[in-house]
């Protein structure tokens, strides 16, 4: 799975797995929107010359697997995607015709760590992360 890009002058493969979450771990708002940020998503990493290569929306947070050029850092293209698509969902589904202020969806910070070989366990762990929480909260049910 070594599928490098290339620039003008370098070869690149720099994956990173992020996770993020509403501010406030809001569970019913977030739930409700999240099927609509897959797209939203991926177009901001485009904005980028990023691409989102997996990710999975969590019924309080986001994972994804993301491919971010070196020209760019992680904080940068993450806070671009964090704060346009905020901005997004206050303007097409809190129908704000103009920015705001004092008013954030996501939650400040994010975790981040670099894939590099491993890319194919980030996968399988980001595929199967709602099935390992349920079977999580059911051990939790009987304590």
């Amino acid at each position: 799975m070594d599928h490098s890009q290339s620039l003008n002058h370098s070869r690149w493969a720099c994956k990173y797995h992020v996770v993020f979450i509403p501010k406030g771990r809001r569970r019913v708002l977030y739930k409700q929107l999240r099927k609509y940020l897959g797209t939203v998503f991926h177009d901001l990493a485009r904005q980028k010359e990023s691409r989102i290569e997996e990710g999975h929306w969590m019924v309080d947070h986001v994972h994804m697997l993301i491919s971010i050029p070196p020209k760019y850092a992680v904080s940068q293209v993450i806070g671009f995607i964090k704060g346009k698509s905020a901005i997004h969902l206050a303007r097409v589904y809190a129908e704000r015709k103009q920015n705001f202020t004092g008013q954030h969806f996501w939650a400040r910070g994010y975790f981040v760590s670099t894939v590099g070989r491993d890319e194919s366990v980030i996968r399988e762990y980001i595929r199967n992360q709602e099935l390992e929480d349920q079977r999580l909260d059911q051990i939790d049910l009987w304590r």
